[in-house]
């Protein structure tokens, strides 16, 4: 029979103490990323009945967690993102940077190509050897995209378009410690997603262990975590943990709202064997575009001139007033208070934005209003925003209801 440990173990030092180490001592696996939160999980990883495991409570569980040092693997994570949005794929390379030429950035830049796991479903191979070796392949129906790091080495290549990415440490990377790493944000194992949720776990939150699942052909405990609190728009995060190593192996995040997870990663295939050096290997194919990161910085700032001389507020960012954080826990509220009132944030027109990035728009705002006076509320699945019209902006993973009420109590 599978275990459950239905003790609420969010309070008391103890766990608090597994909960910071868990959050320390856990090693990303195939790093890859951009911002925003997505990854998901097909039909395709149902297992072939529970397991019979012994029987661990959620503290134990985490300090499992925490005492992993598998830094090898190999495998298949299936990813399905469901957070109301429309595709960000086009959006993102409408947003990039122009260079000199006119040209978009390079199209294997993993800052522009990695926002495309914000939404839909992929397939990933994932491939670790320790810190410095990690490799991340977005597989398509007739292309693949790549992101490899090696030794402060790092190379991205997109064989859609035959362009490829390429950074390196700087000359006194040995002496000074300094290692070329791969783009942080978007996290894209379940191991990462695994210790964002641990950093969230406090006494606002239950944290239990609810039975044992098979991921993967890896048999597994499954580690619930809920909000305690009304009107947070996430329901719950399931994590499945490696029963042998600690080593998370699927995460599931399903909203308050109900209906199918909006996050849900997993392992289709792993494999905790050393992978073959030439994994890490790689040199861009003949004819290929290589586009080198310091040429795409140098055109950055000059997107970034150009922004700025036609930014018309600049001036008065001076007086910004900064954050106001409302609330704690699950239903925090963030405050964001603009410069000089009314001539602060805005809804941007439909003509003043590319037509995905419209669209984006449109499927998101909602008008509200209540005693803060009115505004529009732009909706995900997960996080929501008020953009108010005298120019405050409150932003949470909470519900709209919740928004306005902080809205109400902040006026």
């Amino acid at each position: 029979m599978a275990p459950n440990d239905s003790a609420q173990t969010t309070e008391g030092r103890d766990f608090a103490a597994g909960r910071r180490k868990a959050a320390r001592y856990i090693v990303p696996v195939a790093v890859a990323g951009v911002a925003a939160a997505t990854i998901g999980l097909v039909p395709a990883l149902a297992d072939s009945g529970d397991p019979d495991l012994p029987k661990i409570s959620a503290q134990q569980l985490i300090e499992k967690i925490a005492a992993s040092d598998t830094q090898q693997l190999s495998g298949t994570v299936k990813i399905n993102t469901d957070l109301g949005i429309p595709s960000l794929g086009g959006m993102a390379g409408s947003l990039m940077p122009k260079g000199e030429t006119g040209g978009d950035g390079s199209s294997a830049d993993p800052q522009a190509k990695l926002m495309e796991l914000a939404s839909g479903t992929h397939t990933l191979r994932v491939a670790a050897d320790g810190p410095d070796k990690q490799r991340v392949s977005i597989l398509g129906n007739a292309a693949e995209y790549s992101l490899i790091h090696n030794a402060g080495e790092v190379w991205a290549y997109d064989s859609a378009s035959n362009e490829a990415f390429h950074a390196e440490a700087p000359a006194d990377a040995k002496d000074s410690g300094k290692r070329e790493k791969l783009p942080e944000g978007v996290p894209t194992t379940p191991k990462e997603l695994a210790e964002e949720a641990l950093k969230a776990a406090d006494d606002t939150t239950s944290v239990t262990v609810d039975g044992t699942a098979q991921v993967a052909g890896r048999d597994a405990y499954q580690l619930l975590i809920k909000p305690k609190q009304s009107g947070s728009t996430i329901g719950s995060i399931r994590v499945a943990v490696d029963a042998e190593n600690g080593v998370p192996l699927k995460f599931t995040l399903t909203p308050s709202s109900g209906g199918k997870a909006a996050i849900d990663a997993g392992f289709t295939k792993v494999d905790f064997a050393k992978p073959s050096a030439d994994t890490f290997r790689f040199s861009p194919p003949k004819g290929a575009k290589v586009t080198e990161a310091d040429e795409l910085k140098a055109h950055e700032k000059d997107f970034k001139k150009g922004f700025d001389k036609d930014f018309k507020g600049h001036d008065d960012l001076k007086d910004f007033e900064g954050l106001n954080v409302i609330g704690n826990g699950w239903t925090t509220v963030a405050e964001i208070s603009s410069p000089g009132g009314e001539a602060g944030f805005k809804a941007p027109e439909k003509g003043d934005v590319p037509p995905e990035a419209a669209e984006f728009m449109d499927a998101l705002g909602d008008k509200v209003s209540g005693e803060f006076g009115s505004g529009t509320v732009f909706k995900t699945r997960l996080v929501n925003a008020l953009m108010t019209d005298d120019g405050k902006v409150y932003v949470g993973a909470v519900t709209e209801e919740a928004l306005v009420q902080a809205a109400n109590a902040a006026k």
